[in-house]
């Protein structure tokens, strides 16, 4: 299985988890650069906003072509419940060259349900497999069993 795992972060945790599953995976990891200041408090406040808003971003150009992939694994904070600008921009850019689908959101709240459903309508492609992990549970380092189970799930719906 040959599997890409392209992520967005603002505080590092997700790209902790990518880098984690790319691991067990043996699988390319590319990080989605978003060219918009987004760091300290007004960079906070206008995150959310264009994520309420459904706003997209200016990112950097991707180095690999999800066309190559059997399977893209996409990781993204939760913001407000919506997509991130960045990963709303890469899935607008791409989501046409995506064979099979897989998603994982990092967060430190509620919402994901909501934002699972938002990136499978968006991608206009049900996923293999999906998975939320909380801020705490990545402090605890308690996230290794939702790790394994989105790739023994991704595994078995891919075959």
């Amino acid at each position: 299985m040959n599997v890409l795992v392209v992520y967005y972060t603002r505080t590092g945790n997700t790209q902790q988890i990518a880098e984690e599953i790319a691991g067990k995976l043996n699988a390319d990891v590319e990080e989605i650069i978003d060219n918009t200041k987004r760091s300290g408090i007004f960079g906070w406040l206008r995150s959310g906003y264009h994520a309420v808003r459904e706003k997209l971003t200016e990112i950097e150009e991707m180095k690999k072509n999800p066309q190559d992939y059997d399977t893209i694994i996409l990781g993204t904070p939760n913001w407000a419940g919506r997509l991130t600008p960045a990963i709303r921009t890469y899935i607008s850019r791409y989501r046409d060259q995506f064979n099979n689908i897989a998603y994982f959101i990092t967060m430190g709240g509620r919402a994901g349900d909501e934002l699972i459903k938002n990136i499978g309508e968006f991608c206009e492609k049900k996923p293999l497999a999906t998975a939320q992990i909380l801020e705490k549970e990545i402090r605890e380092g308690n996230y290794t069993e939702k790790i394994d189970a989105l790739i023994q799930e991704i595994k078995v719906n891919s075959e």
